[in-house]
């Protein structure tokens, strides 16, 4: 775009799009980016939970040269705030707490000892009463007088036979059911996986057919006892016959360990013709024709959906052309009369049409994981801790502007990772949707902070840096004084508690009403500090410029001031005193006014898709920053609360907001969320702000976080903002055991010398008791290096509670 005249100009007017401070990159777009690092898949993954804790899951990212359709179409079902919902699938049951392995091997032991006991006492005769059943349900002359009696004739036998076969049976299902061992199985087997599974069902099938045809096991003569009773015994003189009947024994006894095992799928997996497993293979894309944009078909836009869909399928097209065109549409929707002109754009340049006014069509590098089309930007994975519910251990936290839009409050020590970790993703996650014609994000930040190259902004302000292109307006575009005169007094003596703001603004709306109406504009820098300090000339020139263009009204506003300076509590010495901290000579040039300047407004980013981005001078002009971070915090909050389009999302990202908020700027982020807007602020410690904020300012953001190192009076803020939450406790109560016999207390007496310790007896008493969510020990002692606990809610009130995250954004 061209400079409209103004080159060699700081800034921009508010009705101005500033134009790119590089030229625009190739008209091709590049494909589907990845993550700057980390390996690369190699299929477009989808979000998996692992499928035990603590395993690995593959990354939910579309890989370099993915194809734009199959990203288009990957399922993104809807779900609790901060979900990663980018091919997100749900988790399996919860399964309840198991027994230790050590009392699992125990009891499978002793079940299967009892189980042998019991056998050896049936066969041998020792259990009376063993053939009273039998002996009910079959004729009287098979069996020898007595309840003992055993068989007489071939058919007691063969009976008696079957009978065993049965009874075997039940005694085996038991004591596998009583001695758990599918659990031992599943645990210590079936977890180990391929081929150890295989390899071990193979030892047990071998095994059991040894014991079979040994006769150990009753399985081969009750078979052939059956058979011979249903069939009639001459069926045995074939000895095709019988090697059939032994044929299907053998497999019969095989094919349980076969299942066990799971040997088809494993000679279908060597094969190579075996279903991709679940952990690893790309969910199937969703059945809907997303990538055949059925939104202009619908309308019968035919011709310019069928181009889009070849300019998709060819790769000609990105993740931001995609969000950035299916916007367009539906800001077209709204006005009939738009429609037309986007589908001749549409036809004419396909996946370029409706370009952003720099002419990007994505950002030069990434790094973070992205999901445009949601507006989704991951920042970590759910850790798998207690204080985590068990639908979110494993799964992706993102953020996204209906979080955003509530105001995040970020609180960590220095190298906590609250600027690499979370403000560049978001910063970055805005300037893709400011691409996409949905935001307008100005990040706020310290010289070299890391919040996204120069080439990724549309506007990059370098305060007291005399290479800077642009510059700020210190009224924030406003041409009405009293709102100036509000919005710098919160800027300059906001965080002064002894001065009320009120009457400074006062103050200020008294020079800069007579000033504009004298002169057509604002007071520059060392012009409003010689009418805060009263100089004599100052004022009587003003003075003599009012008089002689008749502004009686402003001749009054000037004449009060007057007489208020140098009066008991006058805040003009302290906005003087402030103003000083800005006439220095590293900001000669900058917050220039007059006809011929034209500073960067704020008030722009409530009228276009900008992407800004100032950097403040902390490391000489550390009060200085800290006045303009607290000046572009109360414009920002004025301007996006007066704007009537809320279409844009807005967002300030403040990467240090200390000394920055003010009961003021509380109020009016509180705000914020009504006009679809947001604040991100960064904190070294909640103490950066004024003890009476601190319960305001957490009230009025709806997400929190916590990084690792937080001191405990942080964690105790944190955990009366989070509340509490109903759990259940176990107490265990330990009691000396008293013998009253003789032979009991030599017994506990006996016990005591060898272990050491008194018999006792445990009373468990369980109970629900209400306790927070997280203690302020825990949020400064338990909290791993790498992770923070993060508190969401959104715009339309649905919350999560607090989640411990591992942070890899």
């Amino acid at each position: 775009m061209d400079d409209d005249g103004t080159r060699g100009v700081r800034g921009s007017s508010a009705d101005r799009v500033p134009g790119p401070a590089l030229p625009p990159p190739p008209t091709t777009p590049p494909r589907v980016p990845a993550p700057a690092a980390g390996p690369r898949p190699a299929a477009p993954p989808v979000e998996q939970r692992p499928t035990r804790p603590g395993s690995a899951s593959p990354a939910e990212q579309p890989v370099p040269g993915a194809p734009v359709d199959a990203w288009l179409r990957t399922p993104r079902p809807p779900q609790e705030p901060g979900v990663w919902r980018y091919g997100y699938t749900p988790p399996p049951p919860e399964e309840p707490e198991g027994v230790s392995n050590r009392s699992l091997l125990v009891g499978a032991l002793i079940s299967l000892l009892s189980a042998l006991l019991l056998w050896s006492l049936w066969r041998n005769g020792y259990l009376p009463y063993r053939l009273v059943p039998l002996k009910l349900f079959t004729p009287g002359e098979w069996w020898n007088p007595g309840t003992s009696g055993g068989p007489r004739t071939i058919e007691g036998s063969d009976a008696l036979t079957v009978y065993e076969a049965i009874l075997f049976g039940l005694l085996a299902y038991g004591c596998g059911r009583i001695g758990n061992f599918s659990e031992l199985f599943r645990r210590h087997v079936a977890d180990r996986g391929q081929p150890f599974l295989a390899l071990a069902a193979a030892a047990a099938a071998g095994l059991t057919q040894l014991l079979v045809w040994k006769e150990a096991l009753p399985v081969v003569r009750p078979v052939l006892v059956l058979v011979a009773s249903v069939a009639g015994g001459e069926i045995y003189q074939s000895q095709t016959v019988v090697n059939v009947i032994y044929a299907v024994i053998a497999a019969a006894v095989l094919y349980p360990f076969a299942r066990l095992g799971c040997w088809r799928e494993l000679i279908a997996a060597r094969r190579g013709t075996a279903a991709p497993a679940g952990g690893t293979a790309a969910v199937p894309a969703a059945a809907t024709s997303a990538d055949q944009w059925p939104e202009l078909r619908t309308a019968g836009w035919t011709d310019a959906a069928d181009t889009l869909t070849a300019e998709v399928r060819t790769g000609r097209m990105n993740d931001v052309d995609v969000a950035r065109l299916r916007h367009a549409w539906a800001l077209a929707t709204r006005r009939p009369d738009r429609l037309a002109p986007l589908a001749e754009a549409v036809l004419r340049t396909g996946g370029a049409a409706a370009l952003h006014p720099s002419g990007h069509r994505d950002l030069p590098r990434r790094g973070a994981r992205h999901d445009v089309l949601t507006g989704q930007v991951r920042i970590g994975r759910c850790a798998d801790d207690p204080h985590n519910p068990y639908v979110r251990r494993g799964t992706g936290l993102a953020l996204e502007p209906a979080l955003l839009g509530t105001s995040l409050l970020a609180v960590g020590p220095p190298g906590a990772g609250k600027t690499a970790r979370l403000i560049r993703p978001v910063v970055e996650a805005l300037a893709l949707r400011a691409l996409a014609g949905q935001a307008a994000v100005l990040a706020v930040g310290g010289a070299g902070a890391p919040l996204g190259p120069d080439d990724a902004f549309d506007v990059v302000v370098r305060l007291g840096h005399p290479g800077s292109a642009h510059d700020i307006d210190l009224y924030g575009g406003t041409t009405d004084p009293d709102e100036a005169a509000a919005v710098l007094a919160e800027g300059l003596v906001g965080d002064v508690g002894s001065l009320d703001s009120r009457r400074a603004a006062t103050v200020l709306a008294q020079l800069l009403g007579p000033y504009r109406a004298a002169h057509g504009h604002f007071p520059s820098v060392p012009e409003l500090r010689e009418l805060l300090d009263g100089t004599p000339a100052a004022l009587a020139g003003l003075r003599a410029s009012l008089e002689a263009a008749g502004h009686h009204g402003m001749l009054r506003e000037l004449d009060a001031r007057s007489r208020q300076a140098g009066g008991p509590g006058d805040p003009a010495p302290a906005l003087a005193d402030r103003v000083a901290l800005l006439d220095r000579p590293a900001f000669t040039g900058f917050f220039a006014t007059g006809p011929d300047a034209r500073p960067f407004s704020l008030r722009a980013l409530g009228q276009h898709p900008l992407r800004v981005r100032v950097d403040l001078p902390e490391r000489g002009h550390a009060e200085a920053s800290r006045l303009l971070t607290r000046l572009l915090l109360a414009q920002f909050t004025a301007i996006t609360a007066a704007r009537t389009d809320t279409t844009l999302f807005a967002c300030l990202v403040l990467d240090d907001a200390t000394h920055a908020v003010t009961a003021e700027t509380v109020r009016g982020i509180r705000r914020l969320r009504s006009v679809n807007a947001g604040a991100v602020l960064a904190l070294r410690t909640v103490d950066d702000v004024p003890e009476t904020l601190h319960t305001p300012l957490l009230g009025a953001v709806g997400c929190t976080a916590a990084f690792s190192g937080i001191t405990t009076w942080d964690g105790k803020r944190f955990a009366e903002a989070w509340g509490k939450e109903w759990v259940e406790t176990r107490e265990v109560a330990q009691h000396t055991v008293f013998a009253d016999q003789p032979f009991t207390r030599a017994l506990h007496a006996l016990r005591k010398l060898v272990t050491g310790k008194a018999v006792t007896t445990d009373a468990v008493t369980v109970r629900q008791v209400e306790r927070e969510r997280w203690s302020a020990s825990e949020l400064a002692y338990a909290v791993p290096s790498g992770h923070a606990v993060i508190r969401l809610a959104t715009v339309e009130g649905e919350h999560a509670p607090p989640l411990l995250v591992h942070l890899d954004g």
